[in-house]
């Protein structure tokens, strides 16, 4: 792993690819104070570097255009253990590097439905943004323009996402690294988000509700029902997978109508299924 200083903005190089973050590096020194006491100290130069510009967001206090969304949270189920292991800095930048290429190619490839030489036709749009946020990543959508069954085609896209990350990421990892997150759980749901700092980052209650979503008792999959139409959503097939419940969401102060994958649902064990209702 290799640092590289640019400005106020480091980039950490994994591999072949290059990660941006907010970091600053301040020169800090030791003044005394009548002659016999110590305290950190900064030029006021230095003092006046740290401010809002590290997030990298611009101008946050302009207007945020405000759009209809699909926001997905992808989480990493043992992530802060296998960051808690006897030097994580020789294991977790190469876990990264290939999980996060592993996650990007998996998830453009699935939604390619024929490849042509000069075109490549998609069962639905890609996500207009992605951030990393240390053990999940959120994907957002714009909806404008997707009919319920192109939302449908993202939903099941994710989900198996997540079920090929055991399947088919674990076992090709896990011949060079060890401990790693053993599961990829995934949180959906539809809402209006706002952009901030001319659209570097985003806000809005559809991101929370997914964040919430994606870790749910033992599941691995949940989406909400509010802007879905399972009906016009789902195949007879997909709609058999998914089973309605309603729960109350920590940090929400209402309950939501989700869906669940039944197959998980019904390997709960019953103290567990306390916590959803029926519809």
């Amino acid at each position: 792993m290799t640092l590289f200083q640019r400005g106020d903005l480091s980039m950490i190089e994994t591999g072949k690819r290059m990660w941006v973050m907010g970091l600053i590096d301040l020169r800090y020194r030791m003044q005394h104070v009548e002659g016999k006491f110590k305290h950190l100290s900064l030029s006021r130069s230095e003092f006046q570097r740290f401010n809002t510009s590290i997030l990298g967001l611009g101008d946050i206090s302009k207007e945020g255009k405000h759009f209809d969304a699909l926001a997905a949270m992808f989480d990493l189920h043992g992530f802060t253990a296998f960051c808690n292991q006897i030097d994580p800095q020789l294991v977790v930048p190469e876990y990264l590097d290939q999980m996060l290429a592993w996650l990007f190619h998996r998830i453009s490839y699935n939604f390619v439905k024929e490849t042509h030489r000069e075109i490549v036709l998609l069962w639905g749009k890609f996500p207009f943004f992605a951030k990393f946020m240390g053990d999940g990543i959120i994907f957002l959508w714009d909806t404008q323009g997707l009919g319920q069954a192109s939302m449908g085609n993202i939903i099941i896209n994710l989900h198996k996402i997540c079920a090929a990350y055991e399947s088919e990421f674990l076992p090709q990892i896990e011949k060079s690294v060890s401990k790693v997150p053993i599961k990829l759980r995934c949180g959906i749901a539809r809402g209006e988000v706002i952009a901030v700092g001319g659209g570097k980052d985003f806000v809005g209650s559809c991101i929370n509700i997914a964040s919430r979503l994606q870790n749910i008792s033992e599941l691995s999959f949940a989406f909400a029902r509010k802007g879905f139409n399972p009906q016009d959503c789902f195949s007879e097939t997909w709609q058999a997978e998914f089973v309605a419940k309603r729960i109350s969401i920590r940090g929400i102060d209402q309950e939501e109508l989700i869906f669940v994958l039944r197959k998980e649902y019904d390997a709960l064990p019953e103290e567990k299924k306390k916590f959803f209702k029926e519809p």
